[in-house]
């Protein structure tokens, strides 16, 4: 039997087949069989009474209806999955092109209300830092009041409904140069408040993936891109002592990019922050994610899968099996 960690990661999996792509658009293909997921998440989380999440997305925008209940946009009805231990990892976008901060504030409120009991972690907006891209949070105005503002909201709901166990927190993408201050200025701006009502941070990277990184680098570059995240950015803006959860990561298959070497990136990336969990208080690991897109596609957005579109398993879904069951909680 493998031997587990003492302190271990709480591990997750995006189970949905939409992505979002670097042009503004969706990379999709077959729907979702909600059967087969299930019967993947049972194989990857293993005991029921394991810590497992599931990710999910749920978007607000201008024309988002206050008052009435909210679905997940991918996967649809995630709170199926939210079964045998599994809780949810929710994804709340913030896409209002009229800066409607204030509905948004409403929003994570009804969310907490709605999905709050079958939810672990509530992150409030996706990527708010990047500001290219319709698909990412940080393409809207107002993203940083919606943030500062948003936690808050979750967090006073949460705490009238005695959901002790819902953390609130907000991700971003590796910060580097000018950009290391994005962090550094929400809680210049939300002040004592906004950090007092922040449970996490999360971190979405994807190394090897957007710019090339050689196999024997990987590990360093790994482990030196945690250190600068937790060092550099997190702490200056006094949220060192928050734990950081990887809140995506993946590596796709495709053309040159063979399904063996999948494997070999999921295991490095895995095993560097379990050695690293303790010193950079590295809380978990959602993978991005459980199938592909679109087997058929091969763009780069389409192959992010464990599983191939029809849940055929690539070798890297044993590779994450095996590592949950070595570093879970």
């Amino acid at each position: 039997m493998t031997q587990r960690t003492p302190d271990g990661i709480l591990f997750g999996i995006y189970p949905g087949g939409i992505s979002g792509d670097d042009a503004g658009g969706l990379a999709s293909g077959p729907p979702d069989d909600p059967a087969r997921v299930t019967s993947a998440l049972d194989r990857l989380q293993g005991p029921p009474d394991r810590p497992f999440l599931v990710r999910a997305y749920v978007g607000f925008n201008d024309a988002t209806r206050l008052g009435t209940a909210h679905a997940t946009a991918t996967p649809t009805a995630a709170a199926r999955y939210a079964v045998r231990g599994r809780l949810l990892d929710l994804v709340a976008q913030y896409q209002s092109a009229a800066a409607d901060v204030d509905g948004y504030c409403d929003f994570l409120a009804e969310l907490v209300e709605q999905y709050g009991a079958v939810t672990s972690t509530l992150q409030v907006t996706e990527e708010p830092n990047v500001t290219t891209n319709p698909v990412l949070d940080g393409y809207y105005p107002a993203v940083h009041e919606a943030i500062i503002r948003g936690v808050s909201a979750a967090k006073a709901r949460a705490r009238e409904l005695g959901h002790t166990h819902l953390r609130i927190g907000f991700n971003t993408t590796p910060l580097f140069g000018p950009a290391a201050s994005f962090i550094a200025d929400l809680t210049g701006r939300g002040g004592e408040r906004f950090i007092a009502d922040l449970d996490y941070v999360g971190l979405d990277f994807f190394p090897d993936v957007f710019q090339p990184v050689a196999p024997s680098d990987l590990a360093p570059a790994v482990e030196g891109l945690l250190r600068h995240h937790r060092d550099s950015v997190l702490t200056p803006a006094g949220l060192g002592h928050l734990p950081l959860h990887i809140t995506e990561h993946g590596w796709p298959t495709g053309p040159d990019r063979p399904a063996h070497r999948q494997a070999d990136v999921v295991e490095t990336v895995v095993r560097i922050i379990a050695a690293q969990a303790k010193r950079l208080n590295l809380s978990g690991y959602t993978h991005f994610s459980l199938r592909d897109a679109d087997s058929a596609h091969p763009g780069l957005f389409h192959q992010f899968g464990l599983t191939t579109d029809d849940y055929t398993p690539k070798p890297a879904f044993e590779t994450m099996r095996t590592l949950i069951e070595q570093f879970s909680a």
